[in-house]
């Protein structure tokens, strides 16, 4: 036994070698990549060719879409539920099992009503194929080295929309957006499948890289009846929210501000680069801050980037530098929500809290774009919108400063 490890107990899960968890790992960038880029990235590019061929409306189509999310986000405690009890692996590729169907479905689909039952089978599959369930697989194999894993991920998922909405737009040139999903569901059959029935570790349990004893004690219940979840909780929906409705309503925005579509475009294409960039500055900034600390940082990070672009009119490349600013800050926030749980109370229950914090943030993620447009209309215009927006990323962090967790009770000997 290596100095400093305790055995485990009796029946405890068994250990990830550490080459599965390396394994597991580039598994699972391929996988998320692939899983958004298909059930995600792909329909704001071919919803246009939908709307035309079949007559159904912008609006209803896009509720659907929305529709399959909320319902990832609300499967996602359950999800997260099984995930603790049989592991990643068997979650992971059922859900993939589920989601090639569903894709086919939307291809195949005569009707709305069977267009829709596809889109609320997807929105099953997508609670075990995104970043959830991955950063809980993550968490799980990696412990106290879960940091620079799940930044490796999210880098690499970060090229979903790179990869695949220039794909989707190919396929639906060529052969029309029917052939365009049905290609799409052949991909996932293809690579996330076989990825997930066949490299992610076959292990449950903790992993061997992690060299604290880092088994929690806190029982799940007493977590989520706890202030400081459900502040932090109310903290990243509040952050997530922001960033979403941001990235949805920059381009209107910047259009306001007299800027081309093309322009805007661009700058848009710039936010990623900052949402990368973000990603990288994580580690480093978790390594200097406590847990409190930095979650006030990044959701400060995000009201004030938001506020800058509701404030400030231009010229162009100024606009450019805050908009790669916000994507910086939106970059940190992904990687707080996949660390927030396991820094606050350990990775033993990491899936079940985090499948139930999670729910709130993929209906934000859901209800972004319409909050942003309502704001718009309401308040005369997109600069106003922001600033609520960013006043609301503010009271984000100031409810993080209730989120530390509470002591635990010393041990009874």
């Amino acid at each position: 036994m290596r100095p400093g490890r305790t055995a485990p107990a009796p029946g405890a899960p068994a250990s990830v070698p550490v080459a599965g968890a390396r394994r597991g790992l580039v598994a699972l960038c391929v996988t998320v990549t692939t899983s958004y880029g298909v059930l995600f990235y792909a329909f704001p590019v071919l919803a246009p060719a939908i709307t035309a061929d079949t007559g159904w409306s912008v609006a209803t189509v896009t509720a659907l879409f929305s529709a399959a999310q909320v319902l990832a986000g609300l499967a996602g405690p359950l999800v997260g539920k099984w995930l603790q009890v049989y592991g990643p692996r068997p979650v992971m590729t059922w859900a993939a099992v589920l989601a090639a169907p569903a894709v086919a479905c939307l291809a195949l689909a005569p009707n709305l009503w069977l267009f829709a039952l596809a889109w609320l089978v997807s929105g099953g599959a997508m609670a075990g194929l995104f970043y959830p369930q991955a950063f809980a697989a993550l968490t799980l194999w990696y412990g106290a080295e879960r940091v620079g894993a799940l930044t490796a991920l999210t880098l690499a998922a970060g090229l979903a929309s790179t990869v695949f909405a220039p794909l989707a737009a190919a396929l639906e040139q060529v052969w029309g957006w029917r052939a365009a999903y049905l290609v799409l569901a052949g991909v996932l059959v293809v690579v996330v499948l076989p990825c997930h029935a066949l490299l992610l570790p076959r292990s449950r349990g903790e992993t061997v890289l992690d060299e604290r004893a880092d088994a929690s004690g806190t029982r799940v219940v007493e977590v989520l009846r706890s202030r400081g979840f459900w502040a932090l909780t109310a903290a990243l929906t509040a952050g997530v929210l922001t960033v979403f409705a941001v990235v949805v309503s920059i381009v209107p925005l910047l259009d306001a501000r007299g800027l081309d579509t093309t322009t805007a475009a661009w700058l848009l294409g710039a936010g990623g680069v900052g949402q990368v960039l973000g990603r990288l500055v994580y580690a480093p900034l978790e390594r200097r801050l406590a847990v409190v600390s930095r979650t006030v940082v990044v959701l400060g990070a995000c009201a004030a980037t938001t506020l800058s672009l509701a404030l400030v009119p231009g010229p162009w490349p100024l606009l450019m530098a805050m908009v790669i600013l916000a994507g910086v800050a939106r970059g940190a926030l992904t990687l707080l929500h996949a660390t927030a749980v396991a820094d606050r109370w350990g990775t033993g229950d990491y899936a079940v809290i985090s499948g139930v914090m999670h729910t709130p943030l993929m209906l934000a993620t859901a209800l972004a774009p319409w909050v942003g447009a309502v704001l718009a209309g309401a308040l005369g215009g997109y600069p106003a919108a922001f600033a609520v927006m960013g006043v609301l990323a503010a009271a984000g962090a100031v409810a993080a400063l209730l989120s530390r967790p509470a002591p635990s009770p010393p041990a009874v000997s």
